[in-house]
């Protein structure tokens, strides 16, 4: 019985972004990153109160561009410098107010630290294995996932997500 138990432990599957469902900002439904196969994903943590915060213009502009091939998913964060406060309605209003967010975003979360959501934490170790050491440095860090699910390159909070540096993925 022990046996047996090691050797299923042994090739059980690692997680994959597929595995991972989460609540959507607007409270009435599901995030799930099963549909998105077949597309590339970038995931990226955002604030309302930050410096980064007229990203979620390129965004938005990223995935009316790309949408037939591209899903972004914002995963709105307070880790660093208290830059989202509001409540979940609080953030879904102002995204779609001042931005017209039309991507899907999922409810707050934390990004870093010892209550680091599990998908960040997923992440975070796919990262790892390619090199980046703590990517998740400050709001709108982006991690850029191929249609299989596997990440590709984690993108800097400070870079321009409609530039050569980040389409060339794309195209």
């Amino acid at each position: 019985m022990i046996r047996l138990l090691l050797v299923s432990l042994l090739f059980t599957a690692a997680p994959s972004i597929y595995d991972f469902k989460v609540p959507a900002l607007d409270g009435a439904g599901t995030i799930d990153f099963s549909k998105y196969k077949g597309k590339k994903i970038m995931i990226v943590n955002t604030a309302s109160k930050c410096g980064n915060t007229p990203q979620y213009a390129q965004l938005e502009k990223l995935y009316e561009q790309y949408k037939d091939k591209l899903v972004i998913v914002g995963f709105p964060a307070n880790n660093f410098g208290g830059q989202e406060p509001g409540s979940n309605s609080d953030i879904q209003e102002f995204c779609k107010k001042n931005y017209g967010v039309t991507f899907p975003m999922a409810e707050k979360v934390s990004v870093k630290g010892d209550d680091i959501h599990p998908l960040f934490k997923y992440l975070v170790a796919e990262a790892a294995k390619k090199g980046f050491t703590d990517p998740v440095k400050w709001n709108f860090t982006k991690f850029l996932l191929d249609e299989k699910g596997n990440l590709i390159t984690v993108i800097h909070n400070k870079v321009d997500v409609t530039s050569e540096e980040v389409t060339k993925y794309l195209n």
